[in-house]
């Protein structure tokens, strides 16, 4: 039988935590935030090493407490306008071994008590990767078609980012793949409701899904010039 990673708890923590987003809240019930968020946030990342290898061994589950496939809990209020310290979901990504951060190719796991998914390819890259990946499309256009079209993807998974208002400069505007030329981000996200996050079926729907996009996957990281 499959095991059970997260609980109504780590929900229940979470919601607690957006009504409370403040440092002295936080430090009095980190200990909770440990027994609900991250000691089975990385058990669950540990679970994904295996299956996650069988789709690619270029993608990497690491169960560390910092600086591993968990996402810090702490927000980055620097540069912003809401100066709120911590996040209140859980965030987990399958990085690629080349990656340095979360603009890598990767698998995403999101966990929240409003909303949940899972997410797949490649968030805000910068421009060279961007350029790489436009290149692609119109160079290998059946490729893309196939990859980003085809039904078990498309079944599961939508396509959801940002997208420029027109053409990228040196593109056509009648170019038949236009849209997807035009996209910002290349990812795909598929929802789901939080009772599937606490129940045993999650790890395996998890990577049945993944299992899905390796061929979308395999496209982006091929147009970087990244082993699949």
């Amino acid at each position: 039988m499959a095991d059970r990673f997260f609980s109504q708890a780590s929900f229940q923590f979470l919601a607690r935590l957006e009504a409370n987003n403040h440092r002295d809240w936080f430090e009095r019930h980190r200990q909770e935030y440990e027994n609900a968020v991250r000691t089975p946030a990385r058990a669950f990342i540990a679970a994904m090493a295996k299956d996650l290898q069988a789709i690619s061994p270029h993608f990497l589950a690491i169960p560390k407490k910092v600086g591993g496939s968990l996402m810090r809990v702490h927000r980055d209020v620097r540069f912003g306008k809401d100066k709120r310290p911590f996040k209140t979901n859980i965030g987990i990504q399958f990085r690629h071994a080349r990656g340095k951060d979360v603009h890598a190719p990767g698998f995403y796991v999101h966990l929240e008590p409003k909303e949940c998914f899972l997410g797949v390819g490649i968030w805000h890259p910068d421009a060279p990767a961007l350029g790489m990946i436009r290149q692609a499309i119109v160079k290998n256009s059946a490729a893309w078609r196939k990859a980003s079209l085809d039904k078990k993807f498309t079944g599961v998974f939508g396509m959801a980012g940002e997208s420029l208002v027109n053409a990228p400069r040196g593109y056509a505007k009648d170019h038949p793949l236009l849209e997807d030329l035009k996209r910002k981000d290349f990812i795909a996200v598929m929802g789901f409701q939080r009772d599937m996050a606490v129940s045993a079926r999650f790890q395996p729907e998890v990577v049945r899904s993944f299992r899905r996009a390796a061929p979308f996957m395999k496209f982006l990281c091929r147009a970087l010039e990244l082993p699949f």
